[in-house]
């Protein structure tokens, strides 16, 4: 379901642990519901990663390619979200990373971080 996280083995893959989660799809506005949604990935996956006592965590741009979520808000929504979960809970997380594949995505965590 939207929102909700599943951890697999990572098998051929250069990690040892996959976190899945399905994003919102954005149709002609976003909506409250679809941001929270949205955050809720984000939050689900950190969960799910503290409770299986994982040192890192890569995140894509949920939602923001083929599902449309704009790159400005997912970008707002997901260093929020990250944020207020590691001081809210202490997460003991060794690296947190925001992969990106656009440039202007980049700029976008970059001043989000700064």
């Amino acid at each position: 379901p939207i929102g909700k996280a599943k951890i697999t083995k990572g098998y051929n893959l250069p990690a040892k642990h996959v976190i899945h989660t399905v994003g919102p799809i954005v149709g002609l506005a976003v909506t409250e519901k679809q941001k929270e949604q949205l955050k809720d990935c984000y939050l689900n996956c950190l969960k799910l990663a503290e409770k299986s006592s994982l040192k890192s965590i890569a995140f894509c741009c949920i939602s923001t390619g083929e599902f449309h979520f704009p790159n400005d808000k997912g970008a707002e929504i997901a260093v929020d979200t990250v944020t207020k979960f590691i001081k809210q809970r202490k997460a003991a997380f060794d690296r947190i990373v925001f992969n990106v594949f656009k440039d202007g995505d980049r700029e976008l965590y970059e001043k989000l971080l700064s």
